[in-house]
Parts: structure tokens; sequence; C-alpha cells
């Protein structure tokens, strides 16, 4: 069972399903040669993928090509179904930062033959997670730097104003799919600059006023 800390506060909560955005950030999906989605595009990761500050990402055997996605990640505070997306913001409990690891090679080869892409997305330790801050301590999370370096080399480095989809939006589209609990993370698409990395790497991925991850790769 996996858990995150609620930063300030003696709440703790129970991750449970992760609902990611893929195509979230107009140059991220152009540098994939991917077309600018009409309604956001949802892939779920299971909670065993979540790993912590400090924890190694093991690459599968299956893959050649592990990139990297440094992301927002929304802390859902409270059971969320069918809400409005003035209403949407009520629901967040807090806001952290994550690493959507991604075997590129293999997702490419899935869509390509039109198949889903979760063993690509959802393998274990593809999710580098951190705690939560409340989401009262981020007067705007649209207005945030998210920044991913490799072995000190900087290579993200965008700003969440660029989304397409806004928070509020994502969750009102989401929890009219399903039922969002608490417990639940949103991970909100990453900015340009992915890339790829190799055993003996290690990633730092920042978002300031948020927090902070360092995961090396095995």
């Amino acid at each position: 069972m996996t858990t995150r800390i609620l930063t300030g506060t003696n709440k703790e909560f129970t991750i449970s399903k992760i609902v990611c955005l893929a195509r979230n950030y107009a140059e991220h999906a152009r540098e994939l040669g991917n077309e600018t989605p009409a309604a956001p595009v949802l892939f779920m990761k299971p909670a065993s993928s979540v790993i912590g500050d400090g924890e190694a990402i093991h690459i599968p055997s299956y893959s050649q090509e592990c990139h990297y996605e440094v992301e927002l990640a929304v802390l859902i505070g409270k059971q969320c179904r069918g809400v409005s997306a003035e209403n949407a913001l009520e629901f967040v409990a807090g806001y952290g930062v994550a690493i959507d690891m991604t075997l590129r090679d293999v997702q490419n080869q899935l869509k390509a033959k039109g198949l889903p892409w979760e063993i690509a997305k959802g393998f274990d330790t593809s999710c580098p997670l951190s705690d939560f801050v409340p989401a009262a301590a981020v007067p705007d999370p649209h207005a945030l730097n998210l920044k991913l370096a490799v072995n000190g080399e900087g290579r993200q480095d965008g700003w969440s104003s660029d989304m397409i989809n806004r928070i509020p939006q994502v969750v009102a589209h989401i929890s009219a799919i399903f039922t969002l609990e608490p417990g639940d993370v949103i991970l909100t698409g990453t900015p340009a600059g992915v890339g790829q990395v190799r055993s003996g790497d290690i990633m730092t991925a920042e978002i300031v006023s948020v927090g902070r991850l360092t995961i090396p790769v095995a």
C-alpha cells in the first residue's frame, strides 16, 4: 500500500488510481509528432507504479528507450463525481511533483498497431511521486515552473500556464467519466524537452513551492 503525506497537516492519503493526461502541452505534442487533441487524452497508471524520492527506476528488459516526463500532480481529497469546472478545485487537496516514465519504443510500437500502451506507462517504478503540499499553499497552479535535469544538465523547463486543458476542466472531464476518490492522483501532462535516460543516470525534478524529486536509474 502506497501512501503520501499532505505536508503541514496530519493527513496521509493512500494512493489509489493515477489518471494521466497525454498531449496536454502543445509543444510536447509537437515534439512527438502528435496532433493537439480536441479533448483530454487519458490513460492510467496503477498505484504499484509509484516510488518515492531517492528510489530507483528499473527499466524493463523489453524496452531500449525509457523517457522522463516531469509533471504537476494533483491530489484528490474527497469523492468527486460529475462536478462542474467551476466547483472542481474544491475537490483538490494538494499538489506534488511526478515523473511519468515512458517506454517510448514500446509505446510507439503499440500505437502503430492501434493497441493500448499501458505496458509502456504503468510498469513498476514508472511513477516517481513526491509528497503533496496543501492546495491552499499554491495560489495559482497554472503559474508554476516545471524543471527536470539529468546528471545536472537541464532538460525540461516549462510552465503550467502552457497547459491546453486547465486543472478545473480536467477534473470535471475525468469525474464525468468515472468517480474520483480520496487518494486518487491526476498527472497533468509534461512540457517539451522529454528524452531518454539510461542506467547510472540521476534525474532531479522540481516544481518551486511544490516539491522536488531525486531519482536514480538502476
